[in-house]
């Protein structure tokens, strides 16, 4: 048999002063299990940590605290991190800094591993992939995350999806869902699953099949909340193609770099094609540019123009990631292919190629008469205007399904082909060259594709990011990217406004990236450098903590203090720091002055020039006046150089000084 005893307890009087947190409630439960062996408490494996039993509820807005009550079974304590609080960003900052501190750990593992293994610059970082046919979320029931709403979940971590059936949460392995998608109507939205079963293009019989075994092949969900609908489908898209990456990874492509041939397709094959479209980068020569038609067949794709000479063959092997982005607010819509080995377009060697349109006119006549908003020709233009944006996005559109579809057939399976959509919800303002440019993440990479240089950055190959010059009162930080290669330039990302901090904090943790941040820049080539050089030192003292600037905090804001201007709060301590200052100053002066000077400090009760300048200079500052005296500005530049020079007195050029930090 099986008993649950509850005991609850509703407005119990407290010792506290506050009118709203006077009363409370709580609610004491324990399941047992009795058979013939005896008895088994089954809440007993449960967590009672404070976050994990107590909530508080806030109708006012306000936080309010959980007053403490002592219990055998749980103590219920205020905690800012609870719930249902309504302060979901501390609540989020604190599961983020947990999971930033898990990738640390296992970032630290992966990086030993490599260096101590096969050396820096090769393999994917990520340890010995495990076999297709593994498709365990998880090997014990109690390893099932417990969950305390029946809503679909999805486990980063053991690459699991968790959906409710008949009132329970079954987990399913990423790898054993072949798609998923949603639609939205009025009231709810619906969100269906399709596995992979034996029969399917993308399933290995061999793997899947089993005697007696039955598969299910589609569920569907229905949802009141879309946010959370959209959110979901998101994030399996997401998990489904990092797994399917790791897995392609593993097997070697030794034939991408000698391309092979182009196979014509037949009439079918020619359905697929895009007119009127430019390349970038342009062919040479100085003649007028032409358009070009772009059309996909069996193995590739070819671009060609009216001139012989112009044409470009693309192979579906060499495409390393493959982007779609319509026009939004854009003035083009684009095709762009990063490619795993260099071509030739034209005379020039590249690894991107882009096709794209121009939705509208990119140079307006400027010395035209004014137009009135409700001019009727000026508002038959802009629907013009509107209609060819949706008539070219609708074409690219048409033209990425088909090639979706022909990459779907089994083999193109190894290659993982398929075209990505840039989020602009995630995007954000930054100079990755030399202009300013909008730099938008997608399920695989960070890119950016309007602009020239392009900026595509895999995902996969990132081996951290250190967010530097991060600070109260600046206006912009910057971006950091270490390479897995660490014989590859740190990639750097300048002048992010500071309001888009906590967005790529959210994103870099989503995608499980660990980041680090620090308030001034760091010299990332004599760093690389130095683990290069000694990699077992690098591990041994701690991998990539030196960059944890927490651990110092306390450290560092005594420095500062101790570096600040002096601020004169009485009349003693301003007589103490000027007698300092003077007794500072008669160092630099003659053996005559400093008779002189230590005579005038003894006997003269009189104020010297230096003195009243000093006075001076501070009652203006007091006043809010930013002049300074000449002495406080060489102290000053004294105080900076030894601050930008403080990162070289470490061996390990770079970094700040830290006295908790062993690698030096």
């Amino acid at each position: 048999m099986v008993f649950n005893v509850s005991l609850g307890l509703h407005n119990v009087q407290a010792e506290t002063t506050s009118e709203k947190t006077n009363k409370f409630s709580l609610l004491l439960a324990d399941t047992v299990y009795v058979n013939e062996k005896g008895n088994e408490i089954l809440t007993s494996p449960c967590s009672k940590a404070v976050k994990d039993v107590a909530y508080s509820f806030n109708e006012d807005e306000e936080y309010v605290p959980v007053a403490k009550v002592e219990s055998k079974i749980v103590d219920v304590v205020p905690t800012k991190a609870t719930l249902r609080s309504d302060n979901q960003e501390m609540s989020k900052e604190e599961l983020r800094r947990q999971h930033q501190a898990e990738l640390a750990r296992q970032k630290n593992e992966e990086t030993a591993r490599r260096l101590a293994g096969v050396g820096s610059g090769s393999g994917d970082g990520r340890g010995p992939a495990r076999a297709s046919n593994e498709l365990v979320a998880y090997k014990n029931v109690n390893d099932v995350p417990f969950a305390r709403e029946l809503v679909i979940q999805v486990d980063q971590k053991n690459e699991a999806v968790l959906l409710p059936i008949y009132g329970s949460m079954v987990p399913f392995h990423v790898s054993t869902v072949k798609s998923v998608t949603s639609h939205q109507d009025n009231r709810t939205c619906t969100i269906r699953i399709f596995f992979n079963v034996p029969g399917m293009p993308f399933s290995n019989d061999s793997k899947l099949n089993s005697q007696g075994a039955i598969y299910l092949k589609e569920i569907t969900f229905r949802s009141k909340d879309p946010r959370h609908s959209s959110e979901v489908v998101q994030q399996i898209k997401t998990l489904r193609r990092q797994v399917a990456s790791r897995e392609s990874e593993r097997a070697e492509r030794a034939t991408l770099v000698t391309q092979e041939k182009l196979q014509v397709g037949n009439n079918r094959m020619k359905m697929m094609r895009l007119s009127d479209v430019w390349i970038r980068p342009a062919f040479g020569g100085r003649g007028r540019k032409l358009t070009g038609n772009l059309e996909a067949h069996s193995n590739g794709f070819r671009y060609s123009t009216s001139r012989a000479d112009e044409r470009v063959d693309i192979m579906y092997g060499n495409i390393k990631h493959a982007f779609f982005q319509p026009a939004e607010k854009e003035m083009i819509t684009l095709l762009h292919f990063h490619l795993h080995n260099h071509i030739m377009v034209g005379n020039k060697k590249t690894k991107d190629v882009q096709f794209y349109v121009e939705v509208m006119d990119v140079v307006q006549t400027l010395g035209g008469s004014r137009r009135s908003a409700l001019d009727p020709d000026e508002i038959e233009e802009e629907q013009r205007e509107r209609d060819r944006k949706n008539r070219i996005n609708m074409d690219f559109q048409n033209f990425v399904n088909k090639v979706n579809d022909h990459w779907s057939q089994p083999q193109f399976k190894g290659l993982d082909l398929e075209f990505d959509v840039p989020l602009r919800e995630l995007g954000f303002h930054g100079v990755p060259y030399k202009a300013s440019a909008f730099i938008i993440p997608t399920s695989t990479c960070l890119v950016e594709l309007i602009e020239t240089p392009f900026l595509v950055v895999s995902l996969s190959e990132i081996e951290i990011v250190n967010l530097e010059r991060v600070g109260f009162g600046t206006k912009n930080f910057d971006m950091a990217i270490v390479f897995k290669d660490f014989k590859k330039d740190v990639l750097r990302i300048d002048s992010i406004p500071s309001t888009s901090l906590d967005a790529i904090k959210e994103w870099l943790d989503t995608t499980d990236l660990k980041y680090y941040e620090s308030r001034l820049n760091l010299n990332w080539r004599p760093i690389l450098k130095t683990i290069i050089d000694d990699p077992q030192k690098f591990i041994d003292d701690g991998g990539w903590e030196f960059l944890n600037m927490e651990a110092s905090d306390s450290e560092t804001e005594e420095t500062e203090e101790s570096d600040q201007g002096y601020e004169p709060s009485d009349a003693e301590p301003e007589s103490e720091s000027e007698d300092e200052d003077s007794d500072s100053e008669s160092l630099v002066e003659s053996d005559d002055d400093d008779e002189e000077s230590d005579e005038d400090s003894e006997e003269e009760k009189g104020k010297t020039w230096e003195e009243l300048e000093r006075e001076a200079s501070n009652a203006d500052r007091e006043h809010g006046a930013e002049s300074d005296s000449e002495e406080e500005r060489r102290r000053r530049k004294v105080k900076t150089f030894s601050k930008s020079r403080a990162p070289e007195r470490s061996s390990f050029k770079g970094a700040p000084p830290s006295k908790k930090s062993k690698f030096r």
